[in-house]
């Protein structure tokens, strides 16, 4: 998976080459290429903004420099990516999704925006981290990039990615290391048991009854045994007792 992130701040982008993300990097499965628009512009300053025509606050990023530096590094099956608060919202299905890409192309906006002529000429997706607005696209680039490297080959093991929140339309169970008694707390029973089976149920009954106390509202997409729908049933009376 190759990432080209098209900014004019690459030195924002230093903490995503830790960790999980920079063993990927050693290892080649991801290529993260930062590319500064700045170093495309024709003005004698480096000038890569302009006023809007029509007036208005802020300055905007000019089509041409955009241009320029999307043309250095767009291959035949890129796709191209605008970080904006009007994309659609980033959610697992999306992360999945892309991370089935070979190529991905990420243009950070910064002031007020980008020439709209420039991105109606080279975006094929706008994405948004959230109803927010941020200075600019680093940061959702950065959440872009580690939520979809997560999903590429050798990344992860599968089990990390399978189990997960959101994977099976579900948040995660709660989970539990040593020690096996932590402030008076001893570690659910269940799991230091070595029924396997056992574990999974009471790993599937919290998954449900995490997701129901924090976002009910995505159990309205989960398909539910006849059991776990007598459990919710359940937790929504103890709630109203």
């Amino acid at each position: 998976m190759k990432f080209d992130v098209l900014t004019l701040f690459p030195e924002m982008f230093e903490p995503i080459k830790q960790s999980i993300i920079k063993r990927a990097v050693e290892k080649d499965l991801i290529n993260i290429n930062l590319v500064n628009i700045r170093d495309f512009s024709e003005d004698k300053h480096n000038k890569v903004d302009d006023t809007p025509y029509g007036g208005g606050a802020g300055m905007l990023m000019k089509p041409d420099v955009v241009d320029r530096a999307y043309n250095s590094v767009k291959t035949e099956n890129a796709k191209v990516i605008y970080l904006t608060p009007q994309g659609k919202t980033l959610d697992q299905k999306i992360v999945k999704e892309l991370s089935n890409q070979k190529h991905l192309i990420l243009l950070c906006g910064h002031y007020e925006g980008i020439d709209q002529r420039v991105i109606d000429k080279i975006v094929d997706e706008e994405i948004s981290i959230g109803d927010y607005v941020l200075t600019g696209g680093e940061i959702p680039a950065m959440v872009l990039i580690d939520s979809i490297s997560r999903y590429v080959d050798g990344v992860l093991s599968n089990e990390s990615t399978d189990e997960e929140s959101f994977s099976n339309g579900l948040l995660e169970y709660p989970q539990y290391t040593r020690p096996e008694i932590f402030n008076e707390v001893k570690v659910p029973e269940v799991l230091i048991s070595g029924h396997h089976e056992n574990i999974r149920k009471w790993r599937r009954e919290k998954s449900l009854e995490n997701t129901f106390k924090k976002r009910p509202e995505l159990l309205e997409n989960v398909v539910l045994t006849r059991n776990e729908k007598d459990y919710i049933e359940n937790l929504k009376k103890e709630v109203h007792e």
